[in-house]
């Protein structure tokens, strides 16, 4: 097989904090592309160059629910690759590190004053509801299981998502 030697692949690394207090995980609500809806997504972001994971998800936590976290073990770890889900969510080949987060003492969520494009909020969602919301990626039974202690997978590639999905 010929490869092209001069084709740099772009990879985009995201840190994601999964912050779950009395039985509800907070998560950051968009307004979908279409106007159709919403979407959610864990408070995440691209690893700026310079930036640790853990610097870059004590960041995201910051800017998008303006709380300040204690980092703790990594939870999970996605994986997008444009080429295996038919370019689903674009050409950018994505790994996303998730860590296991605490607030600090002292520190409660709110939409920021000036919230990413198409942020609408900034919610705490009960574990129990996570089934009925749209969440990218589509994590929200791996956080169910990891939140109820049962076995879970650390590890999700997109495609694995999308196949589940076209089975009968």
């Amino acid at each position: 097989m010929k490869t092209d030697v001069n084709r740099v692949e772009k990879i985009r690394l995201r840190a994601c904090a999964l912050i779950i207090k009395d039985g509800a995980i907070l998560l950051i609500e968009f307004e979908n592309d279409n106007g159709d809806g919403v979407h959610y997504n864990l408070p995440a972001g691209g690893v700026e160059p310079g930036e640790t994971f853990v610097e870059a998800v004590k960041r995201e936590a910051k800017e998008e629910a303006c709380v300040e976290v204690e980092v703790g073990p990594v939870a999970f770890v996605y994986e997008y690759q444009p080429t295996k889900s038919n370019y689903i969510y674009g050409d950018t080949h994505s790994v996303g590190i998730t860590f296991n987060c605490e607030l600090k003492s002292g520190s409660y969520p709110e939409l920021p004053q000036k919230p990413d494009t198409k942020q609408t909020d900034v919610k705490w969602i009960p574990i129990s509801e996570l089934h009925s919301i749209q969440l990218y990626p589509e994590i929200n039974q791996d956080i169910v299981d990891y939140y109820s202690g049962k076995k879970y997978r650390n590890y999700v590639e997109e495609q694995e998502i999308q196949h589940k999905k076209l089975l009968p």
